[in-house]
């Protein structure tokens, strides 16, 4: 029998790889894998469901699912990211802590990206930041428009301006943006970290209760899981080979340019385990009812879904045999 051809769109991480260049291959399925920038992915499913398989934002499928989308998620979780690194601060505005973010005006990329709701949730159940208090200076339009909840005083930065330079200006007081701004990497005194240790702020919060943020997922058109059932179960084994593949390989100090790699391989063992990026639901339950939680309260999704209700369920019943 032909195998099914699908086409993945996906980053290009060290877990994927295997996949990416065609040494994993899922049982029954020829990928043609598609590796570009998460924005340019993300955009494209979620505004015109344009590839088969695609690793996309875990909030934005939320919000697409919540609208009756046309794709499922399969219980693989490809990029998560830590967010401390991400809150930044401008110098000289008051904002000695994070509760100081009260009542200040606060940069996002967008309300949708993962990553600034996931620092706004952690903000709020770990560090005493009442959203309610806070302007959000909204950089970008969302992906999928939505009607954000009442309590949030939601504004749009203006037509030719952007978030950095508002910053240094004086106009914002403090960003939560989904990669480093440009006047931190230049430099610039006029920012400067919220958490000035912020590793050691995100291992803090780890063992006090947190999660390591998980960023995004994998979907599959609902049309092919409902013509080949079995795609889904095939498609999360192959995902899961292809990260134990990178995990044999990172054991080699030979494969990283990096003086001290043994060093910190052996202190995430030490804080994570074996195994930090579980694709499976229960070592995800709790990460995934905190995102399920931040977005029915901040007005993302009106309805409030179980864990259960967002994945494909044959994958979830039968993938102990394929893993």
């Amino acid at each position: 029998m032909a195998k099914l051809q699908l086409t993945l769109a996906c980053g290009d991480y060290d877990f994927l790889r295997p996949l990416i260049n065609g040494e994993i291959q899922p049982q029954g399925i020829e990928l043609n894998v598609l590796t570009m920038p998460s924005p340019e992915r993300h955009g494209r499913m979620l505004k015109h469901e344009e590839f088969d398989v695609c690793e996309l934002s875990l909030v934005g499928y939320l919000v697409s699912r919540d609208k009756g989308c046309g794709y499922n998620a399969i219980p693989v979780f490809p990029h998560r990211r830590f967010r401390h690194q991400y809150m930044v601060k401008r110098t000289g505005c008051g904002i000695e802590k994070p509760s100081d973010l009260n009542g200040k005006r606060v940069a996002l990329d967008t309300l949708q990206n993962s990553a600034g709701l996931w620092m706004r949730g952690i903000l709020q159940d770990h560090y005493g930041v009442d959203l309610k208090t806070v302007e959000w200076w909204c950089q970008e339009e969302e992906d999928i428009a939505f009607e954000p909840a009442s309590w949030m005083n939601v504004k749009r930065v203006p037509h030719g301006k952007n978030i950095d330079q508002m910053l240094l200006d004086g106009e914002l007081d403090a960003s939560l943006y989904p990669e480093t701004l440009p006047s931190m990497r230049a430099g610039n005194p006029k920012v400067a970290l919220l958490f000035p240790d912020p590793k050691k702020a995100e291992i803090d919060y780890y063992k006090n209760g947190g999660h390591f943020p998980i960023m995004h997922t994998v979907v599959v058109k609902n049309e092919i899981l409902k013509e080949h059932p079995w795609v889904g179960i095939s498609l999360v084994q192959a995902f899961e080979r292809a990260k134990q593949i990178c995990y044999t390989r990172n054991s080699d100090p030979r494969s990283f340019a990096l003086v001290w790699v043994q060093d910190l391989m052996r202190e995430q063992k030490e804080i994570f385990g074996a195994d930090p990026w579980p694709y499976n639901l229960d070592d995800n339950r709790k990460a995934l009812e905190a995102v399920i939680r931040y977005e029915f309260e901040q007005g993302m999704i009106k309805k409030n879904p179980k864990v259960e209700e967002l994945f494909f369920a044959p994958s979830l019943e039968r993938i102990q045999h394929y893993v």
